[in-house]
């Protein structure tokens, strides 16, 4: 079901899920196939929860092509060039008014975890808002006025990227609020961690020697199942 009208746009910045290409820490334990399965199963995990939250506009910003795992309701751009900080500028270039990013890599994500930020009165004194990762990175940035200049010159994936992402917005004089704490599934023991639906989906799930995830609900190996 798709969320009601809003007035923040929502995008997600991902990969397609190619063995290989994506959650490349997983392996091992995981070989390249089961790692790009789990990516799927993340995105699509990821993609259902901002179908499902009001919205002025869905945007899946990808490095790739997409695939079966993308449901209708989203425009897909492709990512702009340069390492992530550049890639983040782009993906806020290209819009205007409210707009909140988030990462293809927080499977526990619900409309209930965007919440605050995509309500009414969201945006009300606020000019950004801040999802911490517990690795010290960001899972979620919003601003109510999109400016690419915030994020070339932030270092990405080392656990202070948040911290400085986090002051390079107050101290260019935003009003910033926070989102909850989430974890990012970068490594096998993220993968494990308990306390996220994908944890238990992973727990579930078996693991075939092609690589495929088996149990249902989950997006796998080219084709998706029921949901």
């Amino acid at each position: 079901m798709t969320g009601a009208p809003g007035v923040t746009t929502l995008l997600v910045i991902a990969k397609e899920p190619v063995p290989g290409r994506v959650k490349t820490r997983l392996t091992p334990p995981y070989s390249p196939r089961q790692a790009a399965a789990l990516a799927e199963a993340a995105l699509a995990d990821t993609l259902d929860a901002v179908l499902r939250a009001p919205a002025r506009r869905r945007v899946l910003v990808l490095d790739g092509a997409p695939g079966p795992w993308l449901p209708p309701g989203f425009d897909v751009v492709p990512q702009g060039a340069g390492g992530l900080a550049e890639r983040l500028a782009a993906a806020f270039a290209g819009c205007t008014g409210p707009t909140l990013l988030v990462g293809m890599d927080t499977p526990q994500l619900t409309p209930a975890v965007l919440e605050p930020a995509l309500r009414p009165d969201g945006w009300l004194g606020c000019d950004a808002w801040f999802g911490p990762a517990a690795d010290g990175g960001f899972w979620a940035l919003g601003l109510a006025e999109p400016d690419p200049l915030l994020f070339p010159g932030v270092p990405m994936s080392t656990d202070r990227t948040g911290e400085i992402q986090r002051r390079r917005l107050t101290d260019a004089g935003l009003r910033v609020r926070d989102l909850p704490v989430l974890r990012d599934v970068d490594t096998a023991s993220d993968a494990a961690a308990p306390g996220s639906r994908f944890a238990a989906a992973l727990r579930a799930a078996e693991l075939s020697p092609e690589g495929a995830l088996t149990a249902p609900g989950l997006a796998v190996a080219g084709r998706t199942e029921a949901r």
